[in-house]
């Protein structure tokens, strides 16, 4: 698609001790339904923060993941945004269809192959009162530069510089071109640029309908309320509440009891017992994340896991077709690509095949039997997260494969694990967004590893393959919309046959909401508009 121009620091919990004694396969796929909510019922208010039910002007939303700060540079999963947002914008955002729509932007048009030209609503301000500048747009592209370990940092084939050209006008160039800049630059919220810095920032201002009152980026709780000075459709909630409610079952028991508005990131059967429930509505839609049994490309030449045949081979002891039938009850597909096929641009690359007893004769043929293999995640990465790893390592057992399981609590040191800087591991659990729609960012982002950035451990799980590399950069910088779907679509395949994944799937979206919660118009991107909800009663 050719680009048409546009107008009018947290507290930290050690991790849980390694699992080393996963379900037996018939065991877990016979509890399957119960899809990781949890078998302990743990009152809501044994959570911190403030118990209760919502005032009749207040919104309480029940995340899974704690909210460790209203800066998404590094802190970017997906009910996050929907907070985030609420707080700061960027230039522009992608809304319903995956369309992109203009915020801070009244104009955002590709000038030239490597140009594009932007201007500043006239009269945008923060919270605090002050405008929206050149400037902060410059700095918030600076300081997002200078995050290490950020993901978002990995979606841009290089980030733009800005030249201003006027009191509200400025120009984004880049070496070459990057056709999907518009989109991509609504993943850059900005912020006053005195105040900005690379680390995340905890402060609240920013020019989004909502200003923070209170915050406990500890316990991932915050109160919002409306923001006097926002320039645009004043939000219809005086106040939203966020909470970080770890626990499925606390969540859905808050939910039907009216203590939690909107509980995000449900599993099937928590959906199925609050489908019908008099007060309750249960909302889905297709999704554009990708969560993966993602390998570590940061072992060494000697490693069995270095060899694309093992990791291969490896895949064969996976049954997916159980894992979504029974395990994830039916809320998600496993993957036929790279990336969801949900994604502009995304193709079928193949399918992940279980067949034990080709697995057991070709590690066995390579030279790998007996390999032992260690698996870590973070709570809450995707639904059902402990099921499905508990299961994966029956699974690896049957193939004479030992698996020991690693959980981190939210909030934990897993970024310095996904960067090799917290210790050897084998297979990560993680998901990641389609933040723009594209598939092309998407994969910039995982695949598109350079040698310079893995040596700031900026790559995604040590992630360099040269011909993949050289694939992308050059499908990102072609101007000709079928000619950089051929090339997006060979570089896919390219992916594809390194073989990344032990497993990989694309999760629906469902969450959950009391019915005097309206207009939440849930996006494929699982985050929704805040200022948009109403409620009533």
């Amino acid at each position: 698609m050719t680009p048409s121009p546009h107008s009018a620091p947290p507290d930290h919990q050690p991790p849980r001790d390694p699992l080393v004694r996963p379900v037996r396969r018939r065991t877990l796929l016979r509890l399957g339904a119960l899809g990781g909510t949890g078998l302990a019922l743990g009152p809501l208010s044994a959570c911190a923060g403030p118990t209760g039910a919502p005032g009749p002007g207040t919104l309480t939303l029940g995340l899974n993941r704690s909210l460790v700060s209203l800066d998404n540079k590094l802190n970017q999963f997906d009910a996050a945004v929907t907070v985030q947002r609420a707080v700061r914008e960027a230039l522009t955002r992608i809304g319903p269809g995956l369309r992109v729509q203009l915020v801070l932007a009244d104009r955002f048009a590709m000038t030239g192959p490597t140009t594009w030209s932007v201007r500043l609503r006239e009269g945008v301000r923060y919270s605090d009162g002050s405008p929206v500048t050149v400037e902060d747009v410059a700095t918030a592209v600076e300081m997002y530069g200078k995050v290490n370990g950020s993901f978002l940092l990995g979606l841009f084939p290089e980030l733009p510089t800005v030249e201003k050209t006027g009191e509200r006008t400025f120009e984004l160039h880049t070496k070459r071109p990057v056709p999907v800049l518009d989109r991509l630059m609504a993943n850059i919220h900005i912020t006053p640029a005195a105040a900005n810095r690379p680390e995340e920032l905890q402060s609240g201002v920013g020019s989004g309908p909502y200003k923070v009152i209170e915050a406990n980026s500890g316990a991932g709780e915050y109160t919002l309320a409306r923001n006097p000075r926002y320039w645009g459709r004043a939000p219809h909630v005086d106040r939203v509440r966020v909470r970080f409610v770890p626990e499925e079952s606390s969540r859905v028991i808050a939910l039907r009891s009216g203590e939690l508005d909107v509980v995000d990131t449900l599993t099937p059967d928590s959906a199925e017992q609050l489908t019908g429930l008099p007060g309750v509505a249960v909302q889905e839609t297709s999704g554009v994340r990708i969560c993966q049994l993602f390998y570590n490309f940061r072992k060494p030449g000697d490693h069995p896991l270095s060899d694309a045949r093992v990791r291969r081979a490896l895949t064969y002891a996976i049954d997916g077709e159980a894992l979504v039938k029974d395990v994830l009850t039916d809320s998600a597909e496993a993957a036929r690509g790279v990336v969801p096929l949900a994604l502009e641009g995304a193709v079928r690359t193949g399918s992940y095949t279980y067949d034990p007893r080709k697995a057991r004769a070709q590690l066995k043929q390579l030279g790998a039997e007996g390999l032992r293999i260690r698996i870590l995640w973070e709570s809450g990465e995707f639904a059902a997260d402990s099921s499905v790893m508990e299961a994966v390592a029956d699974m690896f057992r049957e193939i004479g494969v030992r698996a020991s399981l690693l959980q981190f609590e939210p909030g934990g040191d897993i970024l310095k694990w996904r960067q090799g800087r917290g210790g050897d591991w084998d297979v990560i659990g993680n998901g990641f967004p389609g933040t723009t729609g594209q598939a092309l960012t998407s994969l910039q982002g995982m695949y598109g590893g350079t040698p310079e950035r893995e040596r700031t451990r900026d790559t995604y799980m040590g992630y360099v393959v040269p011909d993949v590399l050289r694939r992308l950069e050059d499908a990102a910088t072609e101007t000709d919309a079928a000619a950089r779907d051929r090339k997006l679509a060979a570089a896919q395949h390219a992916i594809w046959n390194t073989w990344p994944s032990l497993w990989a799937f694309a999760p629906k979206t469902l969450l959950a909401r009391r019915e005097r919660v309206r207009d939440l118009g849930l996006l494929k991107l699982n985050c929704y508009d805040l200022s948009a909800v109403r409620l009533e009663g």
